[in-house]
């Protein structure tokens, strides 16, 4: 999943493309791959602003492991995904590429990526939920890279004695409170029209969740009462649905929106934005929780070695040092990524910004998307569903029907 300003950006759904060769299905055992005397050239594709600062920061490598040099190549989101399965076909992958977690399964399927190697790789350093993001039928691929979640952002100055909401009651009143003391409206970007990446989280903590036993289950009253919980800030006029494209977050620092919910890359966004002193006007909290907790939703992106590749020993090696915690907490300094692994969060990097403290937090209750080839299928069809709902034009028992059959006839690709 790529990073965006905020959660209700869509991530880039292009037509899931099986190509290539084929994994089978079953469970693949991993390579041992001995590093010691690893060398050669190791190419790597990266996107968005990770692909552009890769380059640099990998210099850092190639001074402390002569004899191994990294090429990466930066590519863009909106042709990563095709750029990629292109290459998979044609057998001209790099050694090395960035997935977005929600491509993974289906890059997996082709079978060109190789299982990750558990005599280099301790999944056990990983936070729980970032792991499970490259596991597909029961096998691990790559190593999670960075990750994201998401987490409250609210204006302190504009409620008096504020306090950030810890429930869902809570934060309809919060943001209810926001628009009567001086914020047009309450909230922005997390209630933005059409994004399953809003109502992920909140099917989470209804209870719910997009799959069980191999089959989509996207009508059931978990998914109803997170629509319903959704829906309401659109129908109280508490979120706007005509919200003018690049006005954020310009309007939250400007307080004409006094809450959102986002990653950690904004905090420095908006801190930017806003100028001198801007930092000590927002905070940043934990989602609040709905009937089954607040279980937030894991994103973020893995990084994959290619099969029959002869530079696979160096590559896995530069994959390792990538996940040095001390590796993972300079890396956020350079890029604002979150580290996937647990012990880089105690880091001074990570654990100077209270807000940022919260994001670590938020990770040890959090889940990914399903990790089924056709995932990004279905998204644009919740995409499509929820907008409508959002505009007023279906209710949300009609919007979990049409989810459910729509997914149905696309089915999971397993």
């Amino acid at each position: 999943m790529k990073k965006k300003y905020a959660i209700g950006l869509l991530a880039v759904a292009l037509a899931a493309t099986a190509c290539g060769r084929d994994s089978g299905g079953a469970a693949e055992e991993a390579e041992a791959v001995d590093t010691a005397k690893a060398s050669g050239t190791v190419t790597v594709w990266a996107m968005g602003t990770e692909g552009e600062k890769l380059d640099a920061f990998a210099q850092k490598f190639e001074q402390a492991n002569p004899g191994i040099t990294v090429n990466v190549t930066a590519l863009g989101w909106d042709v990563a995904h095709d750029k990629i399965t292109a290459a998979i076909a044609g057998d001209a992958t790099p050694d090395v590429s960035m997935i977005g977690n929600t491509w993974l399964s289906e890059m997996v399927k082709t079978g060109a990526i190789e299982p990750t190697p558990t005599d280099l790789v301790d999944q056990n350093a990983f936070f729980p939920s970032a792991w499970a993001t490259g596991v597909v039928d029961g096998a691990a691929y790559g190593i999670p890279w960075y990750v994201e979640t998401r987490a409250f952002y609210y204006r302190t100055d504009l409620v008096k004695d504020a306090k950030a909401p810890a429930t869902w009651e809570e934060v309809t009143g919060f943001v209810k409170r926001l628009r009567e003391e001086g914020a047009e409206l309450g909230v922005e970007q997390n209630f933005r029209t059409g994004s399953w990446q809003e109502i992920a989280p909140l099917l989470y903590q209804a209870g719910g969740d997009f799959q069980a036993d191999g089959k989509w289950t996207l009508d059931t009253p978990q998914m109803i009462q997170a629509l319903d919980h959704w829906g309401s800030f659109f129908k109280d006029g508490l979120a706007a649905t005509n919200q003018p494209a690049g006005a954020f977050p310009q309007t939250f620092v400007s307080g004409r929106v006094g809450a959102f919910y986002s990653g950690p890359w904004m905090i420095t966004t908006m801190e930017q934005e806003g100028g001198d002193g801007f930092k000590d006007k927002f905070a940043v909290a934990p989602y609040p929780k709905g009937p089954s907790g607040g279980t937030s939703l894991v994103g973020g992106s893995n990084m994959v070695v290619f099969k029959d590749k002869p530079n696979r020993a160096a590559a896995w090696k530069f994959l390792t040092w990538l996940t040095d915690p001390k590796v993972q907490a300079e890396w956020y300094t350079t890029a604002s990524s979150l580290p996937s692994v647990q012990a880089a969060w105690q880091e001074p990097a990570l654990t100077a910004d209270e807000r940022v403290k919260v994001f670590g937090a938020q990770l040890e209750d959090a889940k990914p998307a399903p990790a089924v080839p056709t995932w990004e299928q279905v998204a644009r069809v919740m995409e499509t569903e929820l907008e409508k709902y959002a505009l007023g034009k279906q209710d949300s028992a009609t919007t979990a029907k049409r989810m459910q059959e729509q997914a149905d006839q696309i089915g999971t690709g397993a």
